[in-house]
């Protein structure tokens, strides 16, 4: 009878957590242009999903996250810019002002995406399932620039406040591991 009853729990578990992977890539989501696309042609790839902002403080961390993005894409990892005005009203763009500041000012070639919100009754179901009971790491998102590390079987493996740079040997010990595991 135990043996039963675990057996069934590890079932469970299993199929949770496949559908947590399945729906993560599954939900519908535009880019940065309008588009209707989900994350579903990064499976199989690590994700560093991150809510980001044009006049935050922590704005330059674009910079390293274009960086992070050049040094590991061909490993496998792929950045996610994902707008945000939620926090100081400091993402205030247009798509296209957004798109034109990322190109222009910090060379941005990682995918982005159109604005969303990331907590409260509007929250994108994208960050439900980010920041949800359901999550390794719930909680409110609490300012711009959260990362949110995503592994190959589309698991949430690491959640990183703001302060976390992506340069930072913590961004880059995980973001290795992340790539390196199988």
């Amino acid at each position: 009878m135990k043996t039963t009853l675990l057996l069934l729990a590890t079932l469970m578990t299993t199929m949770l957590t496949t559908h947590a992977a399945d729906s993560l890539y599954n939900i519908p989501l535009k880019d940065i242009d309008g588009k209707d696309v989900t994350l579903k042609p990064y499976a199989g790839k690590v994700l560093l999903i991150v809510n980001v902002a044009s006049h935050c403080g922590y704005t330059p961390q674009y910079a390293g996250l274009e960086a992070l993005y050049q040094k590991y894409s061909a490993l496998g990892l792929v950045v996610c810019g994902f707008p945000c005005n939620q926090f100081g009203s400091q993402e205030p763009g247009t798509p296209a002002e957004i798109k034109q500041f990322c190109t222009s000012k910090y060379d941005v070639t990682f995918p982005m995406f159109d604005k969303l919100e990331v907590n409260g009754p509007k929250r994108h179901p994208l960050y439900v399932t980010l920041t949800g009971e359901a999550s390794p790491f719930p909680g409110d998102i609490k300012w711009n620039f959260t990362k949110f590390l995503i592994s190959r079987d589309g698991k949430i493996v690491g959640r990183f406040d703001s302060k976390v740079k992506p340069d930072s040997d913590e961004m880059t010990k995980a973001v290795e591991a992340a790539l390196a595991a199988k």
